[in-house]
């Protein structure tokens, strides 16, 4: 890929830019100006407590980098000299391990928390990657309790799921610039807290920073309730039943989920309600209107960050394989319970005919997504919500590829036309994608050979780069076109999935290719940078209906959105 030439302008904030700005400064206090006032009258008034901190700065006596690494007391002086030691203020943490962000002796109350490490792909200071916050269980315990209180992914917890970073800007979470994460949920205690983060990965977490603010007290009243956030999965969600968040006996308020899903069917997933059973009623007493509305959006969802809901993460609409994730936080309007609550969601949404055993599309189809989420609550006293965070083998989402046929792995002149084709490698994949250099339209082309072992619904797709010097492709599968030519431009270097077909492939070989026709009148070039072809399972009710079983997808070819 060619390097472009900046020009710079003066700046000009977007109307998009402005409305972020507007956002953040909103997180100072509450939207209203009543609110915002409140807000601001209680900083004029008198706080009891002494302020704390509990920190990865490097400390007197520490050894941090070069092996035989050695904590020591963290209560010990900061090192605060001019060796460059003094800087080392972050921590390695080896697979399988568990490090204690804080252990402190109340009462008193967390205010703040912030943590920083480097992501996953590989760079000079982790060679061989990292752990991603996925595969970090982050546990909070309360007064020598044997059940943590707080038990998520570090991910999830901060309303970034699926092992990737997002960009949070809410009044209770903050993960700026996707890298910067920042909690402001107040979590009192009054004998003893404990925060630690176990590393479930099979890479260390590397460059672990962290600040934890808290306020100690002389005493907390009777009645104070525990922070708690509870991380539970269906991979898929079960048939039957809807997802259940929460479940607990006691008396508390609800304040936020966290919801991730990745859909196994094409169509839109956020049809289900969510379903509130306040105080053992055996019929919910709050009942929604659409899990999009319940995340305070309406008509689907779109990636978003406001003070009180936001969708971190969206990829692409009604696809096979789709990720979404979305968070809400009832800060001005918590769930008030009693003797107990229960918080569920419904996981019905369209689908698409072939799903359906009348060969229809319709909106109400209970759906076989993967969900996960994380519950957030106060409570007085301990919870009864048996769920447990399983390891972060299990929290990995299930493979749904038939076939992957690297397309790396055919840079040699045989399977290209006109141009040069090597491998490169990208942040966008763990290994190298394949960067096909074409200079003109004739004469340019890949292909990609597979084979099919037996007669299954499949969905066939490209994993694939786009840039600002990519062109225009039309696909063919054994000479039988797919569609209309693929755009592979776009301003900035991104990865996107091009779903392509829905099939019963008789078993065989077969081929796909990609054939340059031209390019966006803006791209700089002709180039193409393909990842994988994709052959993807189907859900198992599309083989129980057959509806496309005996059609020939040469002569009636169909993607189902």
């Amino acid at each position: 890929m060619q390097i472009p030439v900046l020009l710079f302008t003066p700046f000009r904030p977007s109307a998009r830019a402005v409305a972020r700005i507007v956002v953040f400064l909103g997180l100072l206090g509450p939207v209203s100006g009543e609110l915002t006032a409140a807000g601001l009258e209680d900083l004029a008034r008198p706080q009891s407590g002494r302020s704390m901190r509990a920190t990865s700065t490097m400390r007197q006596g520490e050894v941090r980098r070069g092996g035989g690494e050695r904590k020591l007391d963290p209560k010990a002086d900061p090192k605060g000299d001019l060796e460059e030691a003094s800087n080392y203020d972050n921590y390695r943490v080896p697979p399988g391990e568990t490090h204690v962000l804080l252990d402190a002796e109340g009462p008193g109350v967390i205010t703040h928390i912030w943590i920083t490490f480097l992501g996953p792909e590989r760079q000079a200071w982790a060679q061989q990657g990292s752990a991603n916050h996925q595969e970090m269980l982050l546990r909070m315990y309360w007064d020598g309790r044997e059940r943590p209180a707080v038990e998520a992914p570090v991910g999830d917890f901060f309303a970034n799921c699926f092992g990737l970073r997002s960009e949070v800007i809410s009044q209770p979470v903050a993960v700026e610039d996707a890298d910067s994460y920042n909690c402001f949920w107040h979590m009192p205690f009054r004998k003893s807290a404990r925060i630690e983060i176990v590393n479930e990965s099979d890479k260390p977490i590397s460059l672990l920073y962290y600040n934890i603010d808290w306020i100690k007290k002389d005493s907390l009243p009777d009645d104070t309730p525990y922070f708690h956030a509870q991380y539970r999965q269906e991979y898929p969600a079960q048939k039957g039943k809807d997802y259940l968040l929460l479940e607990t006996a006691g008396k508390g308020h609800y304040v936020g989920t966290v919801l991730a899903v990745r859909t196994r069917s094409p169509a839109w997933f956020g049809e289900g309600d969510e379903k509130i059973y306040i105080d053992g009623e055996a019929k919910p007493s709050i009942w929604g209107t659409g899990t999009e509305d319940y995340f305070l959006s309406a008509w689907g969802l779109r990636t978003t960050s406001t003070p009180y809901f936001g969708v971190p993460y969206f990829d692409q609409w009604g696809i096979v394989g789709g990720k979404t994730s979305a968070y809400r936080w009832h800060v001005h309007d918590p769930i008030v319970f009693n003797t107990g609550i229960k918080v569920t969601l419904e996981h019905f949404g369209w689908i698409s005919p072939d799903e359906n055993p009348d060969f229809k599309s319709t909106s109400w189809n209970e759906r076989e997504d993967d969900y996960a989420s994380v519950a957030f609550w106060y409570q007085i006293g301990e919870p009864t919500f048996a769920a447990r965070a399983p390891h972060a083998r299990e929290r990995r989402l299930p493979s749904l590829e038939r076939l992957t046929v690297y397309a790396r792995d055919f840079a040699d002149a045989r399977h290209h036309g006109a141009g040069e084709a090597t491998p490169q490698n990208l942040d966008l994949y763990e290994d190298a994608h394949l960067l096909y250099r074409a200079t003109q339209p004739e004469g340019a082309w890949i292909e990609i050979p597979f084979e099919i072992a037996r007669k299954e619904p499949l969905r066939l797709l490209l994993n694939a780069t786009k840039s600002y010097d990519f062109g225009h492709y039309q696909a063919s599968l054994n000479g039988v076109k797919l569609g209309g030519p693929i755009d592979f431009y776009k301003t900035a270097l991104a990865n996107e999935e091009i779903h392509l077909l829905d099939f019963w492939p008789e078993p065989g070989r077969y081929t796909l290719r990609l054939e340059c026709v031209g390019k966006n009148p803006v791209s700089q070039g002709y180039y193409l940078g393909l990842e994988s072809v994709r052959l993807r399972e189907r859900r198992p009710r599309v083989v129980d209906y057959g509806h496309d079983k005996d059609k020939d997808w040469r002569k009636e070819r169909r993607l189902y959105q």
